[in-house]
C-alpha cells in the first residue's frame, strides 16, 4: 500500500497536467470506494480515509501526514485569538461593561481566566451553534480583550509575526487546494442526473442508479413514513430510519437498482405523498457515480476544515482562505467552468442544494475565511455585493437560517473597522435597505404605501432578519468622521427616509358607523415592522448626533420628507376659529369622521433628530441649512395630534364597532416595546409645537382635535347621554395630555436630566404600584440596541430588596425618601397600573396618619429650546378649560362631569402653581411674567373665578376624596401669594414666623390643631382598653377565688411525665404491654359533613389514598424492575409499593358516590385522560385535589387489657422453644387440612366473610384497598383471589412506615417463617442476607391470626396469645436481624491490630447505629396496632435508643437476646450462618447490603448553572455521533444524562414508542422521574408514560428568581432550600400529587406529547 501512495503521489508531482492526473484518480477510485446503498456502511468512513484521503494528504505534506499535521499544529499555539466555535447549547457570556456590543462573546474558558468576571453585569446564555469566541479580538472589547490565556498567546504571536507556510508546502496547498475547492464547487451544484462532467465520467458504464428523497418542509416525519411504507414495502422501523436521514442530510438513498426499478420507487413516492398532501415530496432517480461524487464532495468540505484548523490560526494567511476569496485562476490548460468564487454565490443560491451540502457550505466559510483578517475584508466585500441575492434565498426557503451564509452577516456587520469600510466603499447601509424594499415592494399600494393585507406571516418573519442586518451595521457609532463616510451614511440615510416614506400613514382606519366591522383588519405586519425599527430609528439619530454636520443635513432631509409626505393627503381650506378673543386660522378635520393612521415615523423621526438638534446646540445653526420661514409646526404636528386623538378616542369607546384590531393597535402602540419611538415621539413632537406656537392658539389646536372646541366655547348644549359620556370621557383624555405635554420633562434634551434620571424615575413609578421582582421591573423598562434597561444602576437608589423564601421570589421596595417624585398621572401608566398604583399610595398614606392629596412631584426646569411649553399654563384658553370643568362640577350634575375629570384639573392647577412658585424662587429680584394665580383669581362676566369655584367644589359629597388635593392646592396658592407680596428677595424670611401675616399662618395652624387633636383621641381611646382590660383581669380572680375547689381538683398540667408505674406500661406488645385506650374517635365526613363514630360495627369511614411503586429506598438503582410474585423482597428494595394520604376522610358510602360521579363526569372533560387516569381508579381527593386511587378504611381500636398475673404464670410455662412447637404444630395442621381437603386455602385470606368482627362496609373497603395495592404493585389485572394479595397489603403497610419512621433508609421484608424456623422446609428459601426482617415482622405479626382459623369456627388467639406471639417474634427477627448486620458489617479486626476490648466496644456501637432504624420502624408499627402511646423519651436524642428497647420489651444490650434464647437460637445461628449465600458473601463473591442502609438523595448539582451548560454542551447522544440539536436531560434521581425530546434516542415500552426520559423512569423511578431540563432551565416531573408536569428549578439568580428559557441569562445559583424542597416533593411521594395538582391549575388544552420527552 505504502509503495502504491508513493508512485501515485509521484505521478501526481511528475505530471505536467497535475489538475488532470489528479481528476483521473477521483473518477476511477470515488465510485470504487463508495457501496452507497439505502443503509449506512459501518466501514465506509475507514475506505474513504485510507484510499482517497489519505493519499491527498500525503501529497500535501509530502511526508507522513501526521508527521505533517503535527508541525502545522505547533503554530496555532501561538494565537492570540481563541477562536472557539460553540456548539449548540454551549455557555457564553458576555460583559456588558466592556462589550462593544451584545454579539460580543466569551466561551467559559476565557471568561474565567479574564477580569470581566469581577464586572457587574456579566449575562449567560446558551448558544445557538455557529459563533466563537472573541477573546483577543481587539474591536470586540473596550478593554481586556484578551484573558489570560490568550495574552500571553498575543505576546508569542507578536514575536513570530513573520511565521508562514513552508514555501513549498504553500504551493502544493495552493495546487491541491484549488483543484479540490473547483472538484466541490462543481460537485454540489451539478444538476444533471444522469451524467458527469466530461472528465469524470467513469470509464465503464455501469448500470446502477440510485432512487433519492429529498427533504422538505410541507409533509410531516409520519406522512413520509407512510409513504415509504407504501412504496418501498418496508417495515416501520426501517422508515423511520429513512426518515430521521433524510431529515438529518437533506437526502437519503431508499432504492438501488436499475433505472427502472428506481423510476418505479419514484413514481409510487409521488403518487402515495400526493394522497396524503396536495404537493408531492421530492424524489429523484440519480446516476450511482453522481451521488458518490457529491458525496466525497461533502465529505472533502469536512477535510478541509480538519486541515484549515491546523493551520488557520497561526499562518498570516491561510492557503485555502487565500484560495476562497481569491480571483478565478485556470490551472494548467483547463479552463474552469466554476471557478472558486463559487462556493461564494452559486452554490448559496442553488436552493435545491442538500441541507448537508450547506452545512458543508457554511462550516467551510467559517472556519477559513472569517479566521483570517484580510479574506474576511474579502469575503465581506463578495459578501455585500450579492447581499440583495443571499437574503433572496433565504426568505423564500423553508430551513433554518443557521445554514444559510446570510446568517454569516453578525460576524461581518458588528466589526466596527469593516462595517466603517462596508458603509464608505460598499455603500452597504444603501445595499440593505434597498434590499427591504424589493422585497417588500409587493406589499405598495397605488398610493406609494405598504399595504399588508393577506401577507404570507412565514416570509414576513424571514424579512425581520434583514432589519437585524442594518441594526448590527449601525451598532457601532463612529468617533471620527470622514467625508466619505458622511457622504455614504447620508446615501444611506436617504434610503432609509424612503422606507419610512412608505410606512407613513400606511393602514389608515376609518370610524366606524351603525354597523359593526365584518372582517378585522391584518395589523400585526405593520407593528411588526415598527418594533424591528424601533431600534434602528434611535441608532440613526444617534449616528446623526455624533456628527454636527451630518445631523444638520439628515435633518433637513428628513424635515422634506416630512413636508413631501403631508402633502400626499387631501388638504381642505382653513377655516377661522374663535375662542376667548383668540382666533386660530387653521384646516377642519375631525379624527372620528375621516382616515387616520397609527405610523407615523418620519413624524417621530424628526422629532428625535430636533431632539438632538436641541441637546447638542446645533439648532442654533439650523437657520445656515433650513429656512425658518418654511417651518409650520401647526402643520408639522398634525398628525401627532390626530394619533393621541385617536387613541384618546378608543378609550371612550368611539371606536368600538372596529374591533379588536384597532384596540390592539393602541395597546402596542404605548406598550414597552413600542412606545418610545411612538407614543413618547408623539408627545415630544406636541411639546416642540407647543415651545412654538402661541399658546392659546396651540390649546385651540388642542380642542379642535378632541372635537371638544364647541363643548367647551360654549355654543353646544347636548342631551343625549352617550354623546355627554363621549364629551366627558374626551375631556378626560385632552387633560390627561395637557398633563403629559406640562410635566413630562425627563428626557434628555427637553431637560437637564440624564438617562439615569429617567431610568430612576420609572423604577419609582413601577415600584409604586407594587412591590416588584427583578425580571417584573425589567419586563416594564425599555431595552436600548444593547439591550440593556439600565435597571442595575439605579435599583439600588430608588428600592430596598426583600430576599425570597423556599417560594416565590425577591420583591424591590421603593424607598420612602423616593415618594416624593411619584406623579398619579405618569403617562406610561396603564389605565390599570394607574388606578392600582392610586391606590396604592393613598393606602400607604392612610397607614402613615397623613393626608390624600396626591400632589404632583416638581418637575425638573425646561432646557431653553422648550422653556415656552410652561406658557400653556397661564394663556387664557388654559384658565378658561379649567373654570369650565370646575363650572360643571359645582353645579353637581352628573352627566355634565366625572370624578377623574375633576381630579386631572386639581392636578393641572397644582403644575401651574408649583411652577409660579417655581420661576417665583429662581426669579430673586426679577420680575416674574407667568402669572396663572392671578388669572385664576379673577373671575369671567357670567362666573367665578377658579379658586372660587374650588372651595364651592370641596364642599360636594361626590369629591369628599379630594378634599385633601383642594385643601394643598389653597394652601400652595397662600404661599405663592406671599411670594408675590413680599418685596423682592424677602421671600427668603417666610420661615421667620415673626414676619408672617397670621392670616397666612392660619392653614398651618388649623393643620397642627388637627394633629393635637387626633393624638388626644388617640391617647384617650389607650386609656379606655386599658381601664377594661384591668376590669376583665379582676373579674377573672374574683372567679377563680370563688371556685378555688374546683380548680384544686383538676389535674396538674405541669406533671405530663408519667410516674414509676405509669412508666412500667409504656411498652407496645409482651405480657407488660399497656392498655389499649378506650375512647373512640369520633369523625368528620368531608362530603356529607355527618360525625360518626369509628367501630367495628359501623359503616366504614376511608381515607383517602394513592399507592404507587416506588424507588425511593432502593439500593441498587437501575436494576430491572419486573414484577415479582415472590414473598420474599430483595434486601436492596428495588420496587416497593407505597401508600400515602392526604388525612381526609369520607364515608364510605360517600366516596362510592362521589367517585361514581367522578368518573361519569370526568369522561366528557377535555384531555382529562391527563390529569386521571379513570381506567385504573384515579380521582382526586374533592377537598385538596390530592391525587388518589383508592381508600384505605379506619379500623378502630378494641380495647384490651391484659390480666398481668395471668401473663406472668403463662410466661412461665411458653417459653421460646415451647412457642416454636406449638406454632409449627399449628403449621403443620394447616397443611394437612388443606392437603386432605384438596384446596389452597391461601385463596381465602382475602375473602370478606373470613374478616370476623367487622361490618360488611369495612369488609368490602378492606377487599377495595387491597386489591388496589396488588394491582398496582405487582402491575397485575385486578384478583382479589390472588393468594398474594394479603402479602401486597403487608409489604405496603412495611414499605410504607419504613418511608414515614425513616425518611431516608430502606428495609425489605419477606412475610412467613421459614426464613427463621429451621425445621420448616421450603424450595427457594432467600438466606439472611436476602430479607428485610422488617418486612418479614410485619408479615409475620399480621399473618400469625391465620393459624387459629378452624373450619368450622372463627378463632381468635387471646390477649395473652397474641401478646407472647408478638413478643418472640420480634425477639426472634431481632435476633435474625442483628446476624445479617454483623455478617454484612465487612468489620475484620485481629488482636495485633487493636485492643479487643475497644474492637467489641466499636462493634456494639456500629450494631446500634446499624439497628436503629428497625427499632423505630418496628416501635410506630406496634403503636399502630396496638394504640400503645410512647415514652415521651423516644422523641428525645439522649436516650432515644434505651426508649426504643423498653417501649419494645427489648433488652437495652441487645446482644442479651442471644443468652436469654441460647438454647432455641444456636441451631438458627448455624443454619444461618451455613448458607452458601453467606460463605459467598464473606468471601467477597457477592454484594450485600450493609446496614444502616445507604441515604438515597437527589444528586448533588453545582452550585453554578454555568457547569450544567457547559456539561450539556459536551453531552454525546449515544446513538448519533453528528452535532444535530439535542437536548441534554439530567436525571436527579441518578445522575444520568439522557437525549430527550429526540427520535434517536426512542425506544420501546410496553409496545409503545417513548423517548428516552419516559424509558429512564420506568427502570430509575419505576414511571415516576425527576428531570433537569438544562437548555430550559426546568424540572420535569414524569408520573407515567402520558402524564407530566414542569416545576421551577432551584436556580436563582441574585435577584431571587428562576430563570425558564433562560430568557434574561443572569448567572444562576443553586438555592439548597429549593432543592431540599425538591427532594422532599420526591422522597415523600408526592411527585405524582404535585403533577395531577399542576395540570388542575393549569387546565390544559393541548395535549402535550409526554411519553415522547
Amino acid at each position: 500500500m505504502a509503495c502504491h501512495l508513493s508512485a501515485v503521489m509521484q505521478k501526481w508531482l511528475d505530471a505536467a497536467d497535475s489538475y488532470a492526473e489528479l481528476r483521473s484518480y477521483l473518477r476511477d477510485m470515488v465510485p470504487r470506494t463508495y457501496h452507497l446503498d439505502t443503509v449506512l456502511d459501518p466501514q465506509e468512513e475507514e475506505r474513504v480515509q485510507k484510499c482517497l484521503l489519505h493519499p491527498l494528504e500525503c501529497f500535501l505534506f509530502g511526508e507522513d501526514p501526521e508527521e505533517g499535521l503535527a508541525k502545522l499544529k505547533q503554530g496555532s499555539e501561538s494565537s492570540g485569538i481563541c477562536g472557539r466555535v460553540f456548539k449548540e447549547g454551549e455557555t457564553v457570556y458576555s460583559c456588558r461593561d466592556c462589550a462593544i456590543d451584545p454579539t460580543c462573546v466569551l466561551c467559559m474558558d476565557c471568561f474565567q481566566e479574564n477580569f470581566h468576571g469581577n464586572n457587574a453585569y456579566f449575562p449567560m446564555h446558551a448558544s445557538s451553534g455557529g459563533g466563537f469566541c472573541d477573546c483577543g479580538d481587539l474591536e470586540a472589547w473596550k478593554i481586556g480583550p484578551c484573558c489570560a490565556i490568550h495574552d500571553q498567546g498575543t505576546a508569542v504571536a507578536m514575536e513570530t509575526d513573520a511565521s508562514v507556510l513552508d514555501p513549498v508546502l504553500h504551493e502544493r496547498a495552493e495546487q491541491l487546494f484549488r483543484c479540490l475547492l473547483r472538484y466541490v464547487t462543481e460537485m454540489l451544484v451539478w444538476e444533471k442526473y444522469y451524467e458527469l462532467p466530461e472528465d469524470l465520467e467513469p470509464r465503464v458504464d455501469e448500470e446502477v442508479y440510485l432512487c433519492v428523497l429529498y427533504n422538505d418542509d410541507h409533509h410531516s416525519f409520519d406522512h413520509v413514513i407512510y409513504s415509504l411504507q407504501r412504496s418501498i414495502k418496508c417495515t416501520q422501523a426501517v422508515a423511520q430510519a429513512h426518515t430521521a436521514l433524510i431529515d438529518k442530510e437533506g437526502r437519503w438513498i431508499v432504492k438501488k437498482g436499475t433505472v427502472l426499478a428506481c423510476q418505479e420507487v419514484n413514481d409510487l413516492i409521488e403518487s402515495n405523498s400526493k394522497h396524503i398532501s396536495q404537493e408531492a415530496l421530492r424524489v429523484e432517480v440519480l446516476l450511482y457515480a453522481v451521488v458518490a461524487h457529491q458525496t466525497f464532495a461533502l465529505r472533502l468540505g469536512n477535510w478541509f476544515q480538519k486541515i484549515v484548523g491546523y493551520s488557520g490560526k497561526s499562518v498570516k494567511v491561510s492557503a485555502l482562505a487565500h484560495l476562497i476569496s481569491a480571483d478565478p485562476v485556470h490551472p494548467g490548460n483547463h479552463p474552469v467552468p466554476f471557478p472558486v468564487s463559487c462556493l461564494i454565490s452559486r452554490t448559496l443560491f442553488f436552493w435545491s442544494l442538500p441541507l448537508g451540502a450547506r452545512r458543508i457550505v457554511y462550516e467551510l466559510i467559517f472556519c477559513s475565511l472569517l479566521m483570517d483578517t484580510e479574506s474576511k475584508r474579502l469575503f465581506a466585500i463578495e459578501f455585500t455585493k450579492n447581499y440583495d441575492m443571499l437574503q433572496q434565498c433565504f426568505i423564500f426557503d423553508y430551513h433554518d437560517r443557521s445554514i444559510f451564509i446570510s446568517s454569516l452577516s453578525v460576524q461581518i456587520f458588528t466589526v466596527p473597522t469593516l462595517a466603517r469600510h462596508l458603509i464608505e466603499e460598499a455603500k452597504v447601509i444603501k445595499v440593505i435597505v434597498g434590499t427591504i424594499m424589493e422585497v417588500l415592494k409587493g406589499h405598495l399600494c397605488d398610493s406609494n404605501r405598504f399595504q399588508f393585507q393577506g401577507y404570507n406571516s412565514d416570509k414576513f418573519f424571514r424579512i425581520h432578519v434583514i432589519f437585524h442586518d442594518l441594526r448590527y451595521i449601525l451598532i457601532s457609532k463612529p468617533t471620527e468622521w470622514t467625508d466619505a463616510l458622511r457622504t455614504a451614511f447620508l446615501e444611506g440615510f436617504k434610503a432609509f427616509l424612503d422606507l419610512l416614506g412608505c410606512m407613513q400613514g400606511m393602514e389608515e382606519v376609518k370610524r366606524q358607523f351603525g354597523q359593526h366591522i365584518e372582517v378585522e383588519p391584518e395589523w400585526e405586519a405593520g407593528f411588526s415592522l415598527q418594533i424591528q425599527l424601533r431600534h434602528i430609528l434611535s441608532m440613526f439619530q444617534d449616528w446623526c448626533a455624533s456628527d454636527e454636520t451630518v445631523l444638520l443635513q439628515a435633518f433637513r432631509e428628513c424635515h422634506g420628507a416630512l413636508i413631501h409626505c403631508n402633502h400626499r393627503a387631501n388638504q381642505s381650506e382653513p377655516t377661522d376659529f374663535y375662542m376667548c378673543k383668540q382666533i386660530l386660522h387653521i384646516r377642519p378635520y375631525k379624527v372620528s369622521q375621516e382616515p387616520v393612521s397609527i405610523h407615523l415615523p418620519i413624524s417621530r423621526l424628526f422629532a428625535g433628530l430636533y431632539l438632538h438638534l436641541c441637546r447638542t446646540g446645533a439648532i442654533e445653526r439650523l437657520h445656515q441649512h433650513v429656512d425658518p420661514a418654511s417651518y409650520d409646526y401647526t402643520y408639522l404636528a398634525e398628525h401627532s395630534l390626530r394619533c393621541l386623538v385617536l387613541v384618546a378616542q378608543v378609550s371612550a369607546e368611539m371606536w368600538r364597532r372596529n374591533g379588536l384590531s384597532l384596540v390592539s393597535q393602541v395597546y402596542y402602540y404605548q406598550d414597552v416595546k413600542c412606545r418610545d419611538e411612538m407614543y413618547d415621539k408623539d408627545v415630544l413632537m406636541l411639546q416642540i409645537a407647543a415651545s412654538k406656537m402661541d399658546p392659546n392658539h396651540f390649546l385651540m389646536l388642542l380642542l379642535l382635535r378632541f372635537e371638544l372646541f364647541d363643548v367647551f366655547n360654549g355654543s353646544t348644549s347636548g342631551k343625549d347621554q352617550e354623546l355627554l359620556k363621549q364629551w366627558n370621557r374626551l375631556t378626560e383624555e385632552m387633560l390627561f395630555l395637557l398633563i403629559v405635554i406640562i410635566g413630562e420633562r425627563y428626557v434628555p434634551g427637553v431637560s437637564e436630566v440624564t438617562k439615569e434620571d429617567v431610568t430612576m424615575r420609572e423604577v419609582i413609578h413601577l415600584l409604586c404600584i407594587e412591590p416588584m421582582a427583578h425580571s417584573g421591573l425589567v419586563k416594564g423598562l425599555p431595552e436600548n440596541e444593547s439591550h440593556e434597561t439600565g435597571l442595575e444602576s439605579v435599583i439600588s437608589k430608588v428600592s430596598n430588596f426583600k430576599k425570597p423564601g423556599v417560594s416565590g421570589h425577591g420583591l424591590y421596595e421603593v424607598k420612602k425618601e423616593c415618594l416624593p417624585e411619584f406623579n398619579p398621572f405618569f403617562y406610561h401608566y396603564s389605565k390599570s397600573q394607574h388606578s392600582k398604583a392610586e391606590d396604592s399610595q393613598k393606602k400607604r398614606r392612610a397607614q402613615e396618619g397623613t393626608d390624600q392629596a396626591l400632589r404632583p412631584p416638581v418637575p425638573p426646569a425646561f432646557c431653553p429650546a422648550f422653556s415656552s411649553v410652561v406658557r400653556l399654563l397661564s394663556c387664557d384658553i388654559f384658565v378658561h378649560i379649567l373654570r369650565r370643568v370646575l363650572q360643571r362640577a359645582a353645579k353637581d350634575r352628573s352627566t355634565q362631569w366625572t370624578e377623574a375629570m375633576v381630579q386631572r384639573a386639581l392636578h393641572l392647577i397644582g403644575q401651574a402653581l408649583l411652577e409660579e412658585k417655581s420661576q417665583l424662587e429662581a426669579a430673586a429680584d426679577e420680575e416674574v411674567a407667568f402669572d396663572f394665580s392671578v388669572k385664576a383669581r379673577l373671575g369671567s362676566e357670567h362666573s367665578k373665578s377658579v379658586f372660587q369655584l374650588l372651595t364651592k367644589v370641596k364642599s360636594l359629597p361626590a369629591l369628599e376624596g379630594h378634599s385633601d388635593m383642594v385643601k394643598w392646592i389653597l394652601q400652595v396658592k397662600r404661599r405663592v401669594e406671599l411670594y408675590m407680596c413680599l418685596a423682592p428677595g424677602g421671600w427668603r424670611a417666610m420661615n421667620r414666623p415673626k414676619a408672617l401675616p397670621s392670616s397666612l399662618l392660619s392653614p398651618q395652624v388649623a393643620q397642627d390643631k388637627d394633629k393635637a387633636e387626633r393624638k388626644r383621641k388617640a391617647d384617650a381611646a389607650k386609656l379606655h382598653r386599658q381601664k377594661i382590660m384591668a376590669q376583665m383581669s379582676a373579674m377573672q380572680r374574683n372567679f377563680i377565688e370563688s371556685n378555688k375547689m374546683l380548680y384544686d381538683n383538676m389535674p396538674d398540667s405541669s406533671s405530663s411525665h408519667p410516674g414509676p408505674a405509669q412508666r412500667e406500661r409504656c411498652v407496645a406488645l409482651g405480657p407488660q404491654r399497656g392498655s389499649t385506650p378506650a375512647q373512640r374517635e369520633v369523625l368528620t365526613c368531608i362530603l356529607c359533613q355527618e360525625e360518626q363514630e369509628v367501630a367495628a360495627l359501623s359503616q366504614a369511614m376511608v381515607l383517602t389514598a394513592c399507592v404507587q411503586r416506588s424507588t425511593v429506598l432502593t439500593q441498587c438503582r437501575g436494576k430491572a424492575l419486573a414484577p415479582s410474585n415472590s414473598l420474599f423482597m430483595s434486601p436492596e428494595l428495588v420496587v416497593g409499593t407505597h401508600t400515602g394520604s392526604c388525612g381526609h376522610i369520607m364515608h364510605s358510602s360517600c366516596w362510592q358516590k362521589y367517585f361514581e360521579a367522578i368518573q361519569n363526569t370526568t369522561r366528557n372533560r377535555l384531555h382529562a385522560e391527563l390529569i386521571i387516569d379513570l381506567e385504573n381508579g384515579q380521582y382526586l381527593c374533592p377537598l385538596c385535589k390530592s391525587l388518589c386511587n383508592t381508600v384505605v378504611p379506619l379500623v378502630p381500636l378494641e380495647p384490651l387489657t391484659i390480666d398481668y398475673e395471668n401473663a406472668e404464670i403463662v410466661g412461665q410455662h411458653l417459653t421460646l422453644p415451647r412457642w416454636i412447637l406449638i406454632l409449627l404444630a399449628r403449621i403443620n395442621g394447616l397443611k394437612s387440612i388443606n392437603h386432605s381437603s384438596g384446596e389452597d386455602r391461601s385463596d381465602r385470606a382475602c375473602d370478606r366473610g373470613n374478616l370476623v368482627g367487622f361490618s360488611d362496609s369495612i369488609a368490602e373497603m378492606l377487599v377495595v384497598c387491597a386489591t388496589t395495592v396488588h394491582r398496582v404493585g405487582l402491575e397485575t389485572p385486578p384478583n382479589e383471589l390472588c393468594p398474594h394479595v394479603p402479602t401486597m397489603a403487608w409489604n405496603t403497610c412495611a414499605f410504607t412506615i419504613q418511608a414515614i419512621g425513616e425518611p431516608s433508609r430502606t428495609h425489605d421484608a419477606p412475610p412467613l417463617s421459614p426464613v427463621l424456623l429451621p425445621t420448616i422446609s421450603r424450595e427457594n428459601t432467600p438466606s439472611i442476607l436476602e430479607v428485610d426482617f422488617f418486612h418479614l415482622l410485619v408479615g409475620m405479626v399480621l399473618s400469625v391470626p391465620a393459624l387459629y382459623h378452624e373450619e368450622a369456627v372463627e378463632l381468635q388467639p387471646s390477649a395473652v396469645s397474641s401478646a407472647y406471639n408478638h413478643l418472640y417474634i420480634l425477639h426472634l427477627v431481632t435476633m435474625a436481624h442483628l446476624v445479617q448486620v454483623l455478617l454484612t458489617s465487612g468489620t475484620t479486626t485481629t488482636a495485633e491490630k487493636a485492643d479487643l476490648k475497644l474492637c467489641f466496644v466499636a462493634v456494639a456501637e456500629g450494631v446500634k447505629r446499624a439497628i436503629t432504624p428497625f427499632l423505630r420502624c418496628t416501635a410506630l408499627f406496634f403503636n399502630g396496632l396496638t394504640g400503645v402511646p410512647p415514652p415521651v423519651e423516644i422523641s428525645s436524642t439522649a436516650g432515644h435508643s434505651g426508649a426504643l428497647c423498653s417501649y419494645l420489651a427489648l433488652p437495652s444490650n441487645l446482644f442479651q437476646l442471644f443468652w436469654e434464647h441460647r438454647e432455641s437460637v444456636r441451631p438458627l445461628l448455624q443454619r444461618w450462618c451455613q448458607d452458601p449465600a453467606v460463605t459467598k458473601a464473606q468471601k467477597g463473591e457477592i454484594q450485600t447490603v450493609r446496614y444502616p442502609r445507604r441515604r438515597n438523595h437527589l444528586i448533588d448539582l453545582p452550585a453554578d448553572y454555568s457547569s450544567l451548560l457547559n456539561q450539556a454542551s459536551h453531552f454525546k447522544c449515544p446513538k448519533s455521533n453528528d452535532g444535530e440539536r439535542k437536548h441534554p436531560t439530567l436525571c436527579l434521581v441518578c445522575g444520568t444524562m439522557l437525549c430527550s425530546q429526540s427520535t434517536c434516542c426512542q425506544s420501546q415500552l410496553e409496545g409503545e414508542d417513548v423517548g428516552a426520559c419516559t424509558a429512564h423512569a420506568a427502570t430509575c423511578g419505576a414511571g415516576v422521574g425527576v428531570f433537569l431540563s438544562i437548555r430550559e432551565c426546568e424540572i420535569v416531573l414524569k408520573a407515567s408514560k402520558t402524564r407530566g408536569s414542569t416545576y421551577p428549578a432551584p436556580y436563582l439568580d441574585d435577584y431571587g428568581e428562576t430563570d425558564p428559557q433562560l430568557v434574561r441569562g443572569n448567572p444562576l445559583h443553586l438555592c439548597p432550600e429549593r432543592y431540599k424542597k425538591l427532594h422532599q416533593l420526591w422522597q415523600q411521594h408526592c411527585v405524582l400529587e404535585e403533577i395531577a395538582r399542576s395540570l388542575e391549575v393549569d387546565n390544559v388544552m393541548f395535549a402535550l406529547e409526554w411519553q415522547m420527552l
